[in-house]
């Protein structure tokens, strides 16, 4: 399948709802951020093997957490689990040039690998940090947005902390079966809904999984 027949299919499928979300999806070549040996599948919407256990998550889910994090231009981002920088691409073009998107990945190597395949993309306005992503990034805190690609035991506290007022979060809270959580800062507290069931590699560190 060529990206062209992908996005038709999303959107048919009510992943993608808005045109800034469609034309990420449109302008991040897949390709380059997925590991030689699988290019082929780079338009397939299934997660695919970035190496040490970890995945570049399917285009219907990159497309769903687009969606709800309700994106607007200029915005400051948070990601945590930078993976291949697939995802953070698709951010960053729809945050713009004035936007900028922060991401923590723990494992090295997948954090060099991100920034050579951003780069190669032409996509200049991400971060990539190596760290322990369940405490977020407190040097360029507070974030308009901020969203998980594994999934948790629950929110960790250093990430609603690092939260703006009336900024969202989304993350996956359970183990490898996980729900969708959606979060909105009110005043200060944190008010969550359930966008529904997914599959995410385990966040490591101190507030993830052991």
């Amino acid at each position: 399948m060529d990206k062209e027949n992908l996005i038709k299919k999303l959107k048919q499928h009510g992943y993608i709802k808005t045109k800034k979300v469609e034309q990420a999806l449109l302008a991040v070549p897949r390709e380059l951020f997925v590991p030689s040996n699988l290019k082929n599948y780079a338009y397939v919407d299934t997660p695919l093997e970035i190496g040490d256990g970890q995945t570049i998550s399917a285009p219907h889910m990159v497309a769903i957490m687009c969606e709800a994090l309700e994106l607007k231009d200029g915005q400051k981002v948070l990601e945590v689990g930078a993976g291949s920088g697939y995802h953070a691409a698709v951010v960053a073009k729809i945050v713009g040039d004035k936007g900028h998107v922060y991401s923590v990945e723990r494992i090295p190597f997948l954090a060099e690998n991100a920034k050579t395949n951003l780069k190669k993309a032409g996509v200049k306005n991400v971060t990539i940090a190596v760290g322990d992503g369940s405490l977020g990034l407190p040097e360029y805190a507070p974030y308009d947005r901020i969203y998980v690609t594994c999934a948790a035991p629950d929110i960790p506290p250093p990430l609603k902390e690092q939260l703006e007022e009336d900024g969202v979060i989304l993350i996956p809270v359970g183990g490898t079966m996980c729900d969708l959580i959606k979060g909105v800062k009110k005043n200060g507290v944190l008010k969550t809904r359930n966008l529904g069931g997914c599959a995410f590699v385990p966040l490591i560190g101190k507030y993830g999984h052991r």
